[in-house]
């Protein structure tokens, strides 16, 4: 379905952009401070979780007109799956009681927690722009 393309292609780059920058710069003008405020919103990070693990399971389950299923876009469906557990990771993780120290998944997710964000980033550039090559 043409949505979830739309929707896949958004949700990866927005969702890699709030990985890679790592709650927003260090900006002095007020619409810097706005983007710094809406990327650090716990709500607005969930959401994007939430919207980006859906879309990205949906994409796997319904390909564009044409296309191959499962394989024709397994690539951004990937993606979607993994910035969206990487958020849902992050919100819960801040939210847990529990002090279990330094897990291995913890360390993971934070060392490549920005190559995951421009991976991701990537990926949804060249979905756009190549979209019926196989695996984009």
């Amino acid at each position: 379905m043409v949505q979830f393309y739309f929707l896949s292609i958004l949700l990866n780059a927005a969702a890699g952009f709030v990985l890679f920058t790592n709650g927003g710069g260090g900006g002095a003008g007020a619409i810097e401070e706005e983007i710094r405020f809406s990327l650090q919103n716990e709500t607005f990070r969930l959401i994007l979780g939430i919207l980006g693990a859906v879309t990205g399971l949906l994409k796997l389950l319904s390909p564009v007109q044409g296309d191959i299923p499962v394989i024709g876009d397994l690539v951004p469906a990937a993606a979607g799956l993994v910035t969206g557990f990487i958020l849902l990771f992050d919100y819960y993780h801040g939210r847990s009681f529990f002090e279990e120290g330094d897990n291995r998944m913890t360390q993971i997710i934070t060392v490549n927690r920005k190559w995951i964000g421009f991976a991701a980033m990537i990926v949804a550039a060249l979905h756009f722009i190549f979209p019926q090559v196989l695996l984009l």
